[in-house]
């Protein structure tokens, strides 16, 4: 059996990879998509039933004896989600997502009682920001006093997969990092972190082991039989999804780079150190592979060309043919695309703005760009500040949603000034948590395989959807992206409650 599958638990779908190690061919591909509960204070919530229920569509969707010949599996999630379980194991609440800003008033009061934004960054090389799990805990201390009561334990959303398929609770360091406990120096839990989420409460009680990045775990036999697959399948540690968007792009050794081009946009690097920022410009973890991942985080990418798609009642796919219609700049538009509020900056309350409209530049096709060009900008803020810190990177590796645009593949390569490439396979998550699952597997079999020879053996990059930096467009976006720049520093001016506007 050399079949492996990886499964991504995203904000907006779950999807399924079934791939043939021994052949290096992608068998199956499937999705289900995702409803997403949101509030006008900033709560971004799914029930984590609905995971489950999609990942068993998924699986419905495979042959029989595709199934059968199934190894192992391993599961890509969306960071920072906060799964709730009582001592029975049953969810006490739904899970609250990344992308939940509700919780950015509570960032505060945990950092100011473990000493400030410095203090918790020597403690965990991290500040909790909006969105991270450690700020979910006081919000439903507060607004769900009876959840939090019963709390017994603490899981991410990918954890909580791993405990449905297999029966036992486990995290690993990659996602981990994302909770603001981790210390990330030493891959081990912040005793004052915790303590300065709830001083009255020992919550290292309510997380789980944490497990090496090539570990793995059999799967429940009732589960197996439930799915049809075999009940020798290993379930491995898994990881966030851009861990495993790390793997499933290659970047497992430094120097280099990976861009996905989600619902959300990340940009982050492998290093064979911890990489902290003492002011906090970036998100300095682990990965899931053993290294480290420091990362960019924006909370607007595909959103921000989806909302302007929506509202100007087009397909998002249309969109290809309006960057044509439009020349760098977007005739002078500056959109800051802060739909769901910014974590890079730390801006959890700023809205989105249009800045420079005329008669003459409001048009769907700059619109269109102004939003593309927005979130791209995002990105590069965060590479500039890895380029000040002596990360550097020969070529983009994209994946993501996004990645499948040609205009937006370009527009990288020339707002960043680096080569483009793009894996066969674009959606990073879903393949890196299936070939996380082959070296764990592997591993149990007794082979001492490295991941650098695993993503070398199957990470396949797309010839095709390679793109070069056009050096006069290079420099058409100077001027727009410092455009951006000071948009961006006038708003951080306001603080972190800013919100946009339009002039």
């Amino acid at each position: 059996m050399s079949v492996v599958v990886g499964l991504d638990v995203g904000t907006q779908s779950v999807k399924l990879v079934a791939y043939d190690a021994a052949c290096r061919s992608m068998l199956a591909v499937h999705s289900r998509p995702l409803p997403l509960t949101a509030e006008a204070d900033g709560s971004r919530e799914q029930q984590p039933e609905w995971w489950i229920d999609a990942i068993r569509q998924c699986f419905a969707e495979l042959e029989p004896a595709l199934r059968g010949r199934v190894a192992a599996l391993g599961v890509s999630g969306q960071q920072h989600g906060f799964v709730p379980l009582d001592a029975a194991g049953e969810v006490l609440a739904p899970a609250k997502l990344w992308c939940d800003t509700s919780t950015w008033r509570e960032c505060g009061e945990i950092m100011a009682a473990a000493g400030g934004a410095a203090q918790c960054i020597a403690q965990a090389g991290n500040p909790v920001l909006a969105g991270y799990t450690a700020s979910k805990l006081p919000w439903t201390r507060k607004h769900r006093p009876d959840v939090y009561r019963r709390l017994a334990s603490i899981l991410l959303p990918h954890d909580y997969v791993n405990f449905w398929l297999t029966g036992e609770r486990w995290m690993e360091c990659g996602d981990a990092s994302g909770t603001g406990w981790l210390d990330v120096r030493s891959r081990d839990w912040s005793a004052p972190m915790l303590a300065a989420t709830d001083a009255d409460r020992d919550l290292s009680a309510c997380l789980p082991p944490l497990l090496a990045a090539d570990a793995s775990v059999p799967i429940a036999a009732d589960i197996a039989d439930a799915l049809g697959l075999p009940r020798t399948v290993r379930v491995s540690a898994g990881g966030g999804d851009n861990m495993m968007a790390a793997i499933g792009t290659g970047n497992v050794a430094p120097g280099t780079l990976s861009v996905s081009l989600g619902t959300s946009g990340t940009l982050f690097a492998c290093a064979d150190r911890p990489i902290v920022s003492d002011e906090g410009l970036w998100a300095a973890f682990c990965s899931s592979t053993g290294s480290w991942l420091p990362l960019i985080c924006t909370m607007n990418c595909t959103v921000a060309t989806g909302r302007v798609a929506h509202a100007l009642g087009f397909d998002p796919r249309e969109g290809e043919a309006l960057i044509g219609q439009s020349e760098p700049g977007a005739g002078g538009l500056t959109m800051l695309p802060f739909f769901n509020g910014e974590r890079t900056p730390n801006l959890p309350e700023a809205r989105a703005s249009l800045h420079g409209m005329d008669p003459d530049n409001f048009t769907r096709a700059n619109l269109y760009r102004a939003a593309m060009e927005g979130a791209t900008y995002a990105l590069r803020y965060g590479l500039d500040a890895l380029r000040a810190a002596g990360l550097q990177a020969s070529a983009v590796r994209l994946t993501g949603g996004g990645a499948k645009s040609a205009a937006w593949r370009q527009m990288v390569a020339d707002v960043f000034d680096l080569p483009v490439e793009s894996p066969v396979e674009t959606e990073g998550a879903a393949l890196g948590a299936a070939l996380q699952a082959l070296w764990a597997w592997r591993r149990h079999q007794g082979d001492a395989v490295g991941i650098a020879e695993i993503t070398g053996e199957h990470v396949v990059m797309d010839v095709a959807c390679a793109a070069q930096p056009v050096h006069a467009s290079v420099q058409s976006y100077e001027a727009p992206y410092r455009r951006y720049i000071a948009q961006l520093d006038a708003l951080q001016q306001q603080g972190p409650s800013a919100t946009g506007a339009m002039d």
